[in-house]
């Protein structure tokens, strides 16, 4: 292995990062958490997803913005530390790799259902067990295996949306496969209670899953100290974020519940799989588990390779164990990788204890974790913002549209979202939980993190600079 002082390898280009940004968006929240969302809003889902939708986009400009001036390896981690202090950046980094962890957790819980698909009689944690070796393996290779393999994943998944969507529309519109009675269109789509069936406040508790769908999407940030062209590749990337809402999200799920009403679907499997199962359609249904277990491999990929970069960030800041700034002769950060395989084992023992009722648990938990990055993005922009201002810099390349008041909007919805947290039951869980987690990160910052870590972040601003893979040193 080699020195701590070596950096990270580059190697992800604007093909990696666009395809790493459209995989992102399609994950284990669209194709199996959407059925909790569904059951929670009904039709009004669509609504929640586009609100949602439209305030994680406020976050990734101006995730985007930080990442063209300062692109780094620790990304919003780093952002943190140098706008808002020290603190502040250590509490972000461990929330994210706490992030990771969870959400990396919930697909694999995902991941074992998929199988049960096919394998009902093979227990779960037996998949679960195998998925995390693979992984661990993938994210041992050099970092441009790993964008080829985000590449080809987030290729099927895109290619199966667009078909599943086209396939949905002609089903529609000529009624094959469905039953005799069947009314396809907006009168299965408003049928059963009309587009708020189940109230405003329906509309609020598919908040916490719907949020949960677009976590970990902040990981195009962290590619920004191994792409080889940061102030190309992040804004081309974050730019997609809004057509991806609309036709990963707000098309599928439309096409979803205008074939197929909406208060049948079950949650025990993907809705997208059980609606081409229920309509006889053997072979569609056999395809899209296929492509909802690659959305998994996928997602559980990308959050392996997010919680290594930032915890090697930490590391390189004096704010986690010098083991984690190692580098492989790959120029992978290996104890990260090797770690975050020991904390995907234990889902595979929660996935043995209890198989029920884990998923709804860690997607409240992988929540809060995920909005409580978001809010320490948006208030560390807002400082950078400040600090451009104050010292009369030069005006960013890949600014936020509608600053200032689209920030503080997106801020104060991301506010809400952690109350909603509190005030829904079957979330509660999350807020408690999560709370806790900043207690510990608070008391672990005063006891044990001395020296450099007490430091803000230094920056090097790159603006006005032209950059390519030999400028750059993670």
């Amino acid at each position: 292995m080699s020195s701590f002082a070596q950096a990270l390898a580059r190697g992800l280009n604007v093909r990696h990062i666009r395809f790493m940004a459209l995989g992102s968006a399609i994950g284990t929240g669209l194709f199996y958490g959407s059925a909790a969302a569904i059951q929670a809003a009904g039709p009004a889902v669509l609504l929640a997803y586009i609100i949602g939708g439209a305030a994680v986009f406020l976050v990734m400009r101006a995730l985007g913005e930080m990442a063209v001036r300062h692109p780094v390896s620790g990304s919003f981690g780093q952002y943190a530390s140098r706008y808002l202090g020290p603190f502040a950046g250590f509490i972000t980094g461990w929330t994210f790799a706490f992030e990771m962890a969870i959400v990396a957790i919930a697909d694999v819980t995902a991941f074992g259902i998929y199988m049960g698909f096919w394998f009902p009689d093979v227990p779960r944690w037996i998949w679960i067990l195998a998925v995390v070796l693979l992984i661990a393996a993938l994210n041992l290779m050099r970092v441009k295996v790993f964008g080829e393999t985000e590449f080809w994943l987030s290729i099927i998944k895109v290619a199966a949306i667009i078909a599943m969507i086209a396939g949905g529309a002609v089903i529609i519109i000529f009624g094959f496969g469905l039953p005799g009675g069947a009314n396809p269109g907006l009168d299965t789509l408003l049928g059963s209670g009309g587009f708020f069936a189940n109230g405003f406040w329906g509309l609020l508790a598919s908040f916490s899953v719907v949020m949960f769908a677009f976590g970990g999407i902040e990981t195009i940030g962290i590619t920004a100290g191994e792409a080889d062209n940061p102030k190309k590749a992040i804004p081309a990337a974050v730019n997609t974020v809004p057509v991806r809402i609309l036709l990963f999200y707000i098309g599928a799920l439309s096409v979803l519940m205008m074939i197929f009403p909406w208060q049948d679907i079950n949650g025990e499997t993907s809705p997208f799989v059980q609606i081409f199962d229920a309509l006889g359609i053997p072979a569609a249904a056999h395809i899209l588990n296929a492509v909802v277990i690659t959305a998994a491999l996928s997602a559980i990929n990308s959050d392996t390779f997010g919680a290594g970069r930032m915890m090697f960030a930490l590391a390189k800041q004096g704010q986690a164990p010098a083991g984690f700034a190692r580098i492989s002769r790959h120029g992978v950060p290996w104890m990260t990788v090797l770690v975050m395989a020991a904390v995907l084992l234990v889902g595979v023992v929660l996935n043995a204890v209890l198989p029920e009722s884990l998923f709804l648990v860690i997607a409240s938990i992988a929540t809060f974790a995920t909005v409580w990055v978001w809010l320490m993005i948006l208030l560390s922009h807002i400082a950078m913002k400040r600090d451009i201002k104050r010292r009369n810099l030069p005006a960013s390349e890949f600014g936020v549209p509608f600053w200032p008041v689209a920030s503080y909007a997106a801020l104060g919805f991301m506010v809400f979202i952690v109350v909603l947290l509190g005030v829904m039951p079957d979330t509660r869980i999350a807020l408690v939980v999560g709370l806790g987690w900043i207690v510990l990160l608070f008391a672990a910052y005063r006891l044990w993190i001395r020296g450099a870590g007490r430091e803000r972040a230094v920056l090097a601003d790159e603006t006005g600079v032209e950059l390519d893979a030999a400028d750059l040193h993670g």
